[in-house]
C-alpha cells in the first residue's frame, strides 16, 4: 500500500486550479497551506487520510504522450492539482460544510480562473517501487516464466 491508511473503499478528490492573472504561485501556496492545515487539524479524525498539491512543471513527456510532440505546457506555473484522500465521500462532503473550512476555501477559489470542479475518484490500483532485491527477483521471474 503506497498511501498508508487508504483502503480500497476510500475516495480521492481532485481540484484543478488555474491561477488568475495577477496571482502568483506564492499566493496559491500560502492559501492552500492554510486550507490544508485546517483540514489536517479538524478532519484527521473525521475521514481525512492525506493529500498533496502539485504544480504543472511545464515539461511534457513525449515518450508518454500520444497527442503530438509538444515541448512545453502553456499552463506551466499556472496550473495546480489539489489531491486529497478520504475514508468516504460523505466524510469529505462534511468537511466542506465546516465553518472553519469555508472562508479558507473561498480564498483559494478567488485565485481560480476556472472556477472549481472537484471530482471524486475511486482507487483502481496503487503501488510503490520494488526494493532493489525485489526488483531483481521480479525480473528473474519474468525472464524465467514469461511466455
Amino acid at each position: 500500500m503506497m498511501i498508508e491508511g487508504f483502503n480500497s473503499d476510500g475516495v480521492i478528490t481532485v481540484n484543478r486550479v488555474l491561477l488568475r492573472p495577477g496571482f502568483t504561485v506564492d499566493d496559491l501556496e500560502e492559501r492552500v497551506a492554510l486550507l490544508c492545515e485546517n483540514v489536517k487539524t479538524w478532519h484527521s479524525e473525521t475521514g481525512f487520510i492525506g493529500g498533496f498539491v502539485c504544480l504543472n512543471s511545464g515539461m511534457i513527456s513525449n515518450e508518454g504522450s500520444t497527442v503530438g510532440q509538444a515541448v512545453a505546457s502553456p499552463l506551466a506555473g499556472r496550473e495546480a492539482l489539489i489531491v486529497t484522500f478520504w475514508r468516504s465521500f460523505e466524510e469529505h462532503e462534511q468537511s466542506h460544510r465546516s465553518p472553519t473550512f469555508q472562508p479558507l476555501f473561498r480564498q483559494v477559489l478567488d485565485l481560480c480562473e476556472n472556477g472549481n470542479e472537484e471530482i471524486a475518484y475511486t482507487m483502481l490500483w496503487q503501488g510503490k517501487a520494488y526494493s532493489p532485491d525485489e526488483a531483481k527477483a521480479a525480473q528473474r521471474a519474468k525472464t524465467d516464466h514469461a511466455a
